[in-house]
């Protein structure tokens, strides 16, 4: 069964929890820590966490009553894998406009020379 992709797009579409994420790719933190960087409230914040957390982009782990979060750089990869396709999509219709290109300035090339450039 493929992987579901919809919690992880979930929490990237919010620029707020994308702003969170860089944080907490640099350093694990409270919910505290997180919302002084934010105009918002620790429930707010705490929010975000979860949504986050469902999407598998952070991990969470308690240090005596405090929750500790950090980016779950592991849970990126099917969001990277799933992307890595469209840059392999748009590398080949690059490649196949510059050979047209190519071949419409000089169309005494084969397509081979053009390949070999």
């Amino acid at each position: 069964m493929p992987f579901d992709l919809q919690p992880s797009f979930r929490a990237l579409s919010d620029p707020s929890r994308r702003d969170i994420l860089r944080l907490l790719g640099a350093q694990e933190m409270s919910v505290a820590d997180v919302a002084q960087h934010f105009d918002m409230t620790r429930a707010a914040v705490k929010k975000h966490l979860n949504v986050l957390d469902e999407g598998g982009l952070i991990t969470t782990r308690k240090r005596g009553r405090e929750r500790l979060n950090r980016l779950n750089a592991e849970g990126l990869r099917p969001v990277v894998d799933w992307l890595s396709w469209f840059d392999q999509f748009w590398d080949q219709r690059l490649d196949a406009l510059k050979a047209a290109i190519e071949e419409i300035e000089d169309p005494n090339l084969t397509p081979k020379e053009t390949e070999d450039d």
